[in-house]
């Protein structure tokens, strides 16, 4: 009797909601028969304990024997990742106060820690004696108060900014990602491999039993 092909994709990094994680919820499955696909869904591969740990790493090897147990007449082939990283997020449905304070607060120490570097690095520079220098040689006078130079400055560095992180408000410019965005996508990956790789080397991993 020939095998029935099913295809799965693994993600590499999950988070859940629920502490019950299904087969559904670690990637994407495809199969002609539809009643198969639905019972491989369905499939519960872990429980989160209340006291417990809130992330572990599971082997695609584990998923597929899994399967293979749940309908023993189906080929499994496996696409994507090898290893999944599943994390459960405890989320709550209404934002209290809290999240708005945190919110708050990292809009400050955002607006006022970037205002001090910049100031601190024009200091650094001595950029204010550059500009008068820059004004008296060319304009060949001493400058009264606030010049174009300094003016100019400003709105340059504004445009600038506004110009490299892609943004004005919410809106982007392009449809490129940011330099944050980007920045972020990296720091993820290397924290997901990080904790997938420490996980096997500590023989936490949850492979075939």
């Amino acid at each position: 009797m020939q095998k029935v092909k099913v295809y799965f994709k693994c993600e590499r990094c999950v988070e859940v909601q629920s502490p019950e994680v299904f087969l559904s919820d670690l990637g994407s499955l495809r199969c002609r028969d539809k009643n198969r696909t639905d019972k491989l869904k369905t499939i519960k591969v872990k429980h989160f304990q209340a006291n417990g740990e809130k992330r572990c790493v599971i082997s695609c090897i584990r998923l597929i024997q899994l399967m293979e147990e749940t309908c023993p007449d189906i080929e499994v082939e496996l696409l994507g990742e090898t290893d999944v990283l599943v994390e459960w997020i405890s989320v709550n449905k209404h934002k209290g106060w809290q999240q708005w304070l945190k919110c708050a607060l990292v809009c400050l120490v955002s607006f006022f820690g970037t205002a001090f570097t910049i100031m601190a690095y024009h200091n650094d520079i001595g950029i204010n004696d550059l500009f008068t220098e820059v004004y008296r040689m060319v304009m060949n006078r001493e400058p009264g108060g606030i010049n174009i130079l300094e003016i100019s400055y400003s709105v340059g560095l504004a445009a600038g900014i506004i110009v490299f992180y892609n943004h004005i408000g919410g809106r982007r410019l392009t449809k490129d990602p940011t330099p944050i965005e980007v920045a972020m996508r990296n720091y993820e990956y290397d924290v997901d491999m990080a904790l997938i790789e420490l996980a096997d080397r500590e023989g936490k991993e949850e492979d075939v039993t």
